[in-house]
């Protein structure tokens, strides 16, 4: 039995606890949560049973799809055996409390610590993306873990979405042919142009490790590497679009904070397999968002994939997620959707417990963690530098003129 002991309690665990009542319902009894960390014990109240407790936040978004648009989610409502202890210091819970596994659900800034915490002590560890607030910190995460033989998963749903595998399974079974470019931008969807501020203002202070870029990019990157191979270089450009963020407070009053983070950016990249693309992210947008192209694009040698279609070169079209329910061998569906779920969230933590039980690193490992960070970094100090970067540059380290403020503000060497 795996005791799991999360460490935040914003409004994005209820999208976490639903991915672990699905494992539960799917007929997977191996784990139990067993503490909540928040800094105010009234936060970690509002998820450990339901009836009690002060109201969970409203979703922040009515989205399809979004997960912070998620109802509300109790751990109560997959487990009734156990008593969920509750913490507002992680260090205490990581230390003392009844756990053998972390989850860090916490802010950018406080990755590396609630890592170090977990390394020492020697838990099990799956944080939220970005791994860590600098590259120099995620390599350290990386390290440590590995020399201690312990599990570091960093919280990747992208990669386990279902559109995600069916591209993947596209390119291997040569549906497309060789991948050649991959297309993906959105303006003004979901949160904004105001409502992140209102929930998450450290999310639009650069020292805080806010900006687009490390929170959306660092998906976007994923993706890329999961369908295309290692990103080697990136030329990005990056913006404060609206330097003034407004937001509403609690009596419904327009206020207005400084903004200093990205709030907007587009890379081209190249990959080690031959492959090119253009990313595009944007916080601004007022007057109602956009997905460019429907979705992701990705063209091959012998054919297109636009939102769920794939177009090959003589015209016919196919639902990719037909193609991919009829022609793809069994076993390979059970891993990648195993008992039949389809919830991202429940197969990213089901994907870790299993590395922990096997004694193995999840899919989105720490080592994919840092890959994806370096590659955002990446976009950032090209913006910065003014020329295209080498993602090996600032995974090294040789590279990190970006990086400098934020680690003096959290005391890490840059």
């Amino acid at each position: 039995m795996i005791r799991i002991g999360i460490v935040g309690c914003g409004r994005i665990l209820a999208a976490h606890l639903k991915g672990y009542r699905v494992i539960r319902e799917a007929g997977i009894d191996n784990f139990r949560i067993t503490a909540l960390c928040a800094r105010r014990i009234e936060d970690a109240q509002m998820y450990a049973k339901r009836g009690e407790g002060p109201p969970q936040r409203p979703p922040v978004s009515q989205a399809p799809g979004d997960p912070l648009a998620i109802g509300d989610e109790y751990v109560s409502d997959f487990q009734d055996d156990v008593d969920v202890a509750l913490y507002h210091d992680y260090r205490e819970m990581i230390a003392d409390g009844p756990i053998d596994a972390v989850n860090d659900f916490t802010t950018h800034g406080m990755h590396h610590l609630v890592a170090d915490a977990a390394y020492r002590c020697r838990k099990h560890l799956l944080t939220q993306k970005p791994l860590a607030v600098t590259v120099g910190a995620a390599r350290t995460m990386c390290q440590q873990f590995e020399s201690a033989g312990l599990t570091l998963g960093v919280f990747e749903n992208w990669r386990y979405k279902d559109q995600a595998r069916y591209l993947r399974w596209l390119i291997d079974a040569g549906y497309l042919g060789t991948p050649q470019m991959f297309l993906f931008g959105n303006v003004g969807n979901w949160w904004t142009p105001d409502k992140v501020v209102a929930h998450t203002p450290w999310r639009h202070v650069r020292k805080l490790g806010g900006g687009i870029t490390l929170d959306l990019g660092v998906h976007q990157l994923h993706l890329v590497r999961y369908l295309l191979g290692e990103i080697t270089s990136i030329a990005g450009t990056t913006a404060v679009i609206e330097p003034k963020r407004r937001f509403f407070n609690s009596n419904g009053k327009a206020e207005t904070m400084d903004c200093d983070a990205d709030d907007i950016f587009s890379a081209s990249f190249t990959t080690d397999n031959g492959a090119f693309g253009t990313l595009t992210a944007s916080w601004a947008g007022h007057g109602g968002g956009v997905h460019f192209g429907g979705g992701p694009v990705l063209y091959g040698s012998r054919g297109r994939v636009l939102g769920d279609t794939l177009t090959l070169d003589d015209g016919s079209t196919h639902p990719i997620q037909s193609l991919y329910r009829e022609n793809c061998r069994p076993p390979r569906q059970a891993r990648e959707f195993p008992l039949g779920m389809t919830n991202e969230f429940a197969v990213a933590q089901l994907d870790w417990l299993n590395a922990i039980n096997g004694g193995r690193q999840p899919q989105a490992s720490g080592r994919e963690g840092l890959a994806d960070l370096a590659s955002a970094f990446a976009i950032l100090e090209s913006d910065l530098a003014g020329r295209r970067i080498a993602v090996e540059d600032v995974i090294s380290g040789t590279i990190s003129e970006y990086q400098a403020p934020i680690a003096r503000h959290f005391g890490l060497p840059n």
